[in-house]
C-alpha cells in the first residue's frame, strides 16, 4: 500500500508564547520577564528596553504623586509607540495592575490587530476580561473585529450575538466588516447563515459591497439554494446595484439544475429586458431542463426561438433534444432531428452515438447497437466507456458469445471500465459472486490504466477471503502508481461489497479510503446507504449522509431515493416520510421517482386518499409527473374502485403530451370492468388497438381475474382459450390468478353459471369480439362442462397438477397460490405435503405462506392449529406482518378467545404495527357482546387515537353499555371524541389516514 509522508504542523510560535498570557487576563498581572520573545516579531534593542523601563518608572512616580491624568497620557503614548503586540499587551497589563485602564479605542485597535494576525484566542480573552467583565459597551469597530474573531473561532452562537448587536447599531461604516464576515462564512460552507446575515443586514439599511452580493447570488445558485439566491438578487436590485450578466446566468443555471425550468425561462426573459442576450449554453440548459421533465414540446419551442434569434445550436444542443425524444418515447422524431443536424453541417459526436446505442439496448436491439459501434470507427470517433456501458451488460444478459470479444476490444482501445458499467453489469451477474466481478474490473483498471500486469489476472471461484486479499493487493498497486484512479477503484470495491450484503466490510473500506486522503464517489455512498436501509440500519444511513456532507460532498436525489425505495419495499412509510423531512431540512425537492415509490407503497396499503394527496403535492411543487408516475396513480385509482379519477388522470396525461402505453390502457380497462362499466372498458379497448397496442398477457390476466371474481367462469374460460389461440404465453402471475380465482369459486359454486343482465352481456360480447381481432383462429366449439361442485374441484386440482409440472416451478409465488387453492378446498393434508415438497426443492416458506395456511385453518374453525402454526412461524425466525396479525386477531375473536386477541394486539403494537380498522371492530364487537365494558372502552379509545372511527353499530352498543352502568363521564368523553373525529374525517377515505 502507498506510504504517505504526513506533514506535522507545529503550533504558531505566537500562540505558544501567549498561552500563559491568556490566563493572565483573568488571574494575575503579566510578568514581563517570563514572556519569551517571539521570533515572528521584530527584536527589541537594549536601548528601547531601557526607555520602556524608564517610562514605567515615570508613570509609577506620577501615580504615587496622585497625577492620574498625567500617568494615563504616559501609558497611552507607550501603547501607541509599542513596536510589537507583545510590548503593547505588557503595557496594558502594567497599567491595569495599577488601576490605570487604557481607553476603549486602544483596546479596539489592539483586538483588531490580534484578529488580523490570526491570534483569535488572545483576542477573545482580551475582549472578555477587559471589555465585557468591566461592563464597557463596545463600539462598532470593536464589534466588527469580534464578529470576525468568533467566526474564525467557530463559535457561531457568540458570532450571531455580536452580529445582532452590530446590526442594532445600524452603523453605515460597518458595511466593510459585514462584507468580510459574509466572505468568511461562505468559505466555511455556511451558505444559509450567510444568506440569513445578508437579509438582516439589509433590513438594517446597510449596503454591502457589490462583490459580496455577486458572491452570494452565484454561490447560493450553484449549491442549489436558488430561492435564497433569487431573494439576494432582488435585494441587490432594490438597493440600486446593477446586475451583471454572469449573475443572470448563475440564476438560470441554478433553477435548471433544480429542475425548475419554467422559472429559469422567466428569468432568462427578464434578463433580455436588461439588454443581455441569452447565449447558446443557456438555451441548451433550458432545453435540457424541459427534456428531463418529459416536456419535449417546450424544449422544441425554445429550439425554434433559438434559431429565430440567430443563435446557432451546436452538437450538444441537438444531443440534448435527441435524448429528450428518446426518454419520452418519440424515437421517430429523434431520427428527424438527427437528419436536421446533419443538414445543418454538424457532424455527430461520441455523445450522439452514445444516445442511439443506449436507445437500441433499451429496446433489446443489441445487434443494431453493435452496428452503430462499428460505424464509429469509420468516422474516426473513438467510443468512450459510456458507449460500452449499455452494450456489454445487454450482451451478458442475453448470454451472447460476443460479450468477451467486445469487452476485450474496449480494453485494447485504451478504454477502462468505470463504476457505472460495473453497477449495470453486476445486476445481471450471479448472486454471491459480486467480488469476482470486482476483481475482474480492478485487474482491468490495473493492467490497462496503470500498466500493471496483476499477479492474479484470472477470476476463479475461490473462497471470499482469498478474493478480498487479491483485491486489497490490486488496490494497493493502483493507489501507489495512479492515485487519480484510486477513487474509482475503491468505489467499485465498495459497490461490490454493498451489493453483496457486506455492509461492515464496505464501511471499513470507506474509512480506509478517507484515511488515505481519497473521497468515495457518490455512487459508492449510495450503494452503502442502500445496503444499510435493506438491513434496517436507518441510523447508519443518516450517519453516512452526515459523513458525506462533512467531506464536502452534497447528497443527491438518488441518495435519498435509495433510502425511500428500501423503506417502501418494507412498507415502512414512517421512515420514508422521515427521509422526506431530511430532504426538507436540506432544502432539497423530492424527485418524481421518490414520489413514485411512496405513492406505490400507499397504494399497496390501500391508502388511496393519501396517495391522491401526495400526487397533488407533487403537482403543487411544480414538478411534472412522468409516464411511470401517471401509470402508478392510474393503477392505484383503478384497483381501488375510483376508475373515474383514473380516467381523469389518463386524459390529463395525454393533454400534457405523454403518450399512454399498453400498461396504462390495461389498468384503465381493468378498472372499468371491475366497476361493471363495460361500455367504457370496450371504448378504451378500441382506442388501445387504434394506438397500435395489441392485447397482452397483462390485460388478459386482469380481465380473467375480474370475471373469475364475479363468478362468470364461462366467460373467463373463453378468455383463457382466446389467449391461447392468440399465442400469448401465460406467466406465473396468470397461473396464480387462475388457481386463486378458480378455488375461490369452489366455495360458492352451486352448479349454475353466473347470470348477467342483457346490457352487460352485450358489452361483454363486444369486448370479446374486439379481442378476437388479434386471433387468427375462430372460437372452437369445445366448452368446459361443469355441472356439480365436484366437477369444479376436479378442474381446480387438474390445474394445480398442470402448474406443478410446468417450467415455472419451483416458484415461491406459485407454491403460495397452490397452497391457497388447496386450503380453500379444505385439502390441508395435501397442502402440507406440498409444503414439504416446496422445502425439499429449496424454496423456503415466507410470511405469505404461513398467512395462507393460518387463514385456511381459521376458515374451517380450527383455531388451535392456526395458533400452533403462528408459534412455529415465530420459532423458525419468520416474523409475522401486519396482515397476519389482523387475520389471527379476527380468528381469535370469532372463536371467543378475547384475552388471546387482546394479548396479540399488544404484541403487534410492540413490534411497530397497528391493528386494522376491521380488526379493531372485531375486538370491540366481541368485548361488547361479552359485557366487558372497561376493555371495550379502552379498545375504542385506542382505535380513535389511531384515527379509526368505530362503525355506528359498535359505537351505539358501547354508549348504551356505558349509560347502563351509569358511566356518564366516560360516555360523554367517547361521544365528544367521536364527534370530533367524525367532523375531521367526513370523507370515509380519510379513515385510512
Amino acid at each position: 500500500m502507498i506510504n504517505r509522508n504526513r506533514i506535522n504542523h507545529k503550533p504558531h510560535t505566537f500562540v505558544s508564547v501567549f498561552n500563559s498570557i491568556r490566563k493572565s487576563f483573568s488571574t494575575s498581572p503579566l510578568v514581563l520577564s517570563d514572556a519569551p520573545t517571539a521570533p515572528s516579531f521584530s527584536t527589541i534593542s537594549p536601548c528601547e528596553q531601557n526607555h520602556k523601563s524608564l517610562c514605567f518608572s515615570h508613570a509609577e512616580n506620577l501615580l504615587n504623586r496622585g497625577l492620574l491624568s498625567a500617568a494615563q497620557r504616559v501609558v497611552q503614548r507607550l501603547i501607541l509607540q509599542s513596536p510589537t503586540i507583545i510590548d503593547e499587551i505588557s503595557v496594558i497589563d502594567f497599567a491595569a495592575s495599577r488601576g490605570v485602564e487604557p481607553a476603549l479605542p486602544l483596546y479596539s485597535a489592539l483586538i483588531s490587530r490580534l484578529v488580523n494576525a490570526g491570534e483569535i484566542r488572545i483576542a477573545e480573552s482580551l475582549y472578555i476580561d477587559r471589555i465585557l467583565n468591566r461592563g464597557l459597551k463596545p463600539d462598532a469597530s470593536l464589534l466588527g473585529s469580534m464578529m470576525i474573531c468568533y467566526c474564525k473561532f467557530g463559535k457561531f452562537k457568540e458570532e450571531n450575538d455580536v452580529v445582532q448587536k452590530l446590526v442594532g447599531l445600524k452603523s453605515l461604516s460597518s458595511a466593510r466588516v459585514f462584507s468580510a464576515l459574509l466572505g468568511e462564512v461562505f468559505e466555511q460552507n455556511r451558505f444559509i447563515d450567510a444568506y440569513d446575515y445578508c437579509v438582516r443586514i439589509n433590513d438594517a439599511g446597510i449596503l454591502l459591497a457589490v462583490s459580496c452580493y455577486n458572491m452570494l447570488v452565484a454561490g447560493l445558485s450553484s449549491r442549489g439554494y436558488v430561492d435564497e439566491a433569487l431573494h439576494v438578487f432582488d435585494i441587490m436590485l432594490e438597493r440600486g446595484v446593477p446586475p451583471v450578466c454572469h449573475l443572470w446566468k448563475s440564476l438560470v443555471f441554478g433553477f435548471c439544475k433544480m429542475e425548475r425550468v419554467e422559472e429559469a425561462e422567466l428569468l432568462s426573459i427578464e434578463m433580455e429586458s436588461y439588454g443581455y442576450f441569452v447565449d447558446k449554453v443557456m438555451y441548451t440548459s433550458l432545453i435540457n431542463g424541459y427534456c428531463k421533465n418529459r416536456k419535449v414540446k417546450m424544449g422544441m419551442r425554445l429550439f425554434y426561438k433559438m434559431l429565430k434569434m440567430g443563435c446557432q445550436p451546436d452538437t450538444y444542443t441537438y444531443n440534448t433534444l435527441m435524448q429528450g425524444f428518446v426518454n419520452s418515447g418519440f424515437f421517430d422524431k429523434m431520427w428527424v432531428l438527427h437528419r436536421h443536424m446533419m443538414e445543418s453541417g454538424l457532424e455527430p459526436d461520441v455523445l450522439t452515438f452514445q444516445i442511439m446505442i443506449n436507445k437500441f439496448c433499451k429496446e433489446n436491439k443489441v445487434d443494431s447497437a453493435l452496428t452503430l459501434l462499428s460505424s464509429m470507427c469509420g468516422r474516426d470517433i473513438v467510443p468512450n466507456v459510456h458507449c460500452y456501458t449499455s452494450i456489454i451488460p445487454t450482451l451478458y444478459k442475453e448470454n451472447r458469445v460476443e460479450v468477451d470479444e467486445v469487452y476485450q476490444k474496449m480494453l485494447d482501445s485504451g478504454v477502462i471500465p468505470d463504476q457505472v458499467m460495473f453497477f449495470k453489469l453486476i445486476k445481471e451477474y450471479p448472486k454471491g459472486h459480486e467480488l469476482h466481478l470486482t476483481l475482474m474490473f480492478l485487474n482491468a483498471i490495473a493492467k490497462y490504466g496503470c500498466g500493471i500486469d496483476p499477479l492474479y489476472s484470472s477470476v476463479f471461484f475461490e473462497p471470499t477471503e482469498s478474493i478480498q486479499y487479491k483485491i486489497d493487493h490490486v488496490l494497493g498497486r493502483i493507489v501507489e502508481l495512479k492515485p487519480h484512479l484510486a477513487s474509482m477503484a475503491y468505489s467499485i470495491y465498495i459497490i461490490g461489497l454493498s451489493l453483496g450484503g457486506k455492509s461492515d466490510d464496505a464501511l471499513r473500506s470507506v474509512v480506509s479510503m478517507i484515511n488515505l486522503g481519497f473521497q468515495p464517489l457518490i455512487s459508492a455512498y449510495n450503494s452503502l446507504i442502500k445496503c444499510f436501509s435493506q438491513e434496517g440500519f436507518v441510523e447508519h444511513s443518516g450517519a453516512l449522509i452526515e459523513l458525506m456532507e462533512g467531506m464536502g460532498m452534497v447528497p443527491n436525489s438518488t441518495t435519498f431515493l435509495v433510502m425511500v425505495d428500501e423503506h417502501c419495499k418494507q412498507n415502512d412509510l414512517a421512515s420514508a416520510f422521515n427521509v422526506l423531512r431530511l430532504m426538507d431540512d436540506r432544502r432539497l425537492k423530492p424527485s418524481v421517482a421518490i414520489y413514485d415509490s411512496i405513492i406505490g407503497c400507499l397504494g399497496r396499503e390501500k391508502r388511496v386518499f393519501d396517495a391522491h394527496c401526495m400526487f397533488k403535492k407533487l403537482l403543487e411543487s411544480g414538478v411534472g409527473p412522468d409516464d411511470d408516475l401517471y401509470l402508478r396513480m392510474i393503477n392505484v385509482y383503478s384497483k381501488h374502485g375510483q376508475v373515474i379519477e383514473a380516467e381523469r388522470l389518463f386524459n390529463r396525461m395525454m393533454k400534457h403530451g405523454i403518450q399512454p402505453n399498453s400498461h396504462a390502457y390495461s389498468a384503465l380497462i381493468s378498472g372499468f370492468v371491475k366497476k361493471n362499466m363495460m361500455e367504457k372498458g370496450v371504448m378504451y379497448l378500441g382506442s388501445m388497438l387504434k394506438d397500435g397496442f395489441m392485447p397482452n398477457k397483462v390485460l388478459y390476466t386482469s380481465l380473467i381475474y375480474h370475471f373469475l371474481r364475479k363468478g362468470e367462469l364461462k366467460f373467463a374460460f373463453r378468455l383463457i382459450s382466446l389467449m391461447e389461440r392468440s399465442h400469448i404465453e401465460c406467466d406465473h402471475i396468470t397461473c396464480i390468478t387462475l388457481i386463486s380465482g378458480l378455488c375461490r369459486n369452489v366455495q360458492c359454486y352451486n352448479g349454475t353459471w353466473h347470470d348477467t343482465h342483457n346490457k352487460s352481456l352485450k358489452e361483454r360480447e363486444n369486448m370479446y369480439h374486439i379481442l378476437c381481432q388479434n386471433s387468427y383462429l375462430m372460437e372452437n366449439g369445445s366448452k368446459i362442462s361443469i355441472t356439480t361442485h365436484e366437477d369444479l374441484k376436479l378442474l381446480a386440482m387438474k390445474l394445480i397438477r398442470g402448474i406443478k409440472d410446468s417450467f415455472f416451478m419451483p416458484n415461491l409465488y406459485l407454491y403460495n397460490g397452490i397452497l391457497s387453492g388447496l386450503c380453500r378446498m379444505g385439502k390441508f393434508e395435501e397442502a402440507y405435503d406440498q409444503l414439504d415438497v416446496m422445502k425439499k426443492q429449496g424454496v423456503g416458506p415466507n410470511q405469505v405462506t404461513f398467512t395462507i395456511l393460518i387463514n385456511g385453518h381459521i376458515q374451517v374453525g380450527d383455531i388451535d392449529a392456526a395458533v400452533g402454526l403462528f408459534n412455529k412461524m415465530n420459532a423458525d425466525g419468520c416474523f409475522p406482518d401486519r396482515i397476519l396479525y389482523n387475520i389471527l386477531i379476527k380468528g381469535l375473536c370469532k372463536n371467543k378467545r378475547l384475552l388471546d386477541a387482546l394479548s396479540l394486539s399488544h404484541v403487534m403494537c410492540r413490534r411497530g404495527f397497528v391493528p386494522s380498522k376491521i380488526a379493531y371492530e372485531y375486538m370491540l364487537l366481541s368485548l361488547c357482546a361479552s359485557g366487558l365494558v372497561d376493555e371495550a372502552l379502552y379498545i375504542c379509545q385506542d382505535m380513535i387515537s389511531h384515527n379509526y372511527l368505530p362503525c355506528r353499530y359498535n359505537r351505539s352498543w358501547l354508549l348504551h353499555m356505558l349509560l347502563k352502568e351509569n358511566k356518564l363521564h366516560e360516555a360523554q368523553m367517547v361521544r365528544d371524541l367521536m364527534l370530533k373525529k367524525g367532523r375531521k374525517f367526513a370523507n370515509p377515505m380519510r379513515q385510512r389516514i
